[in-house]
């Protein structure tokens, strides 16, 4: 059973990649195209569009690769102190 700071850590998780999922959703679908308008500002340039993406998606399945071993080596040494 996962413990409250591996709860934590995976709800974290989730909510950073909903972040960076919604942002890059609004960035791609529903930002305006008028260079004039406010919104474009705060998203970066739309040559980075294509090529961001792959860095943000290789830090989060690191982390979630690091956060799932943690979380078994945890637990392999559980079971071992109960036998």
């Amino acid at each position: 059973m996962a413990m409250g700071t591996d709860q934590v850590v995976g709800l974290s998780l989730i909510v950073v990649s909903l972040i960076i999922f919604t942002y890059y959703a609004t960035w791609v679908i529903l930002l305006p195209f008028d260079s004039q308008h406010v919104i474009p500002k705060y998203f970066l340039p739309q040559p980075m569009l294509l090529p961001s993406p792959l860095p943000a998606g290789l830090l989060l399945l690191l982390f979630v690769g690091l956060f799932i071993a943690y979380v078994m080596l945890k637990n392999q040494k559980v079971t071992k102190k109960a036998q």
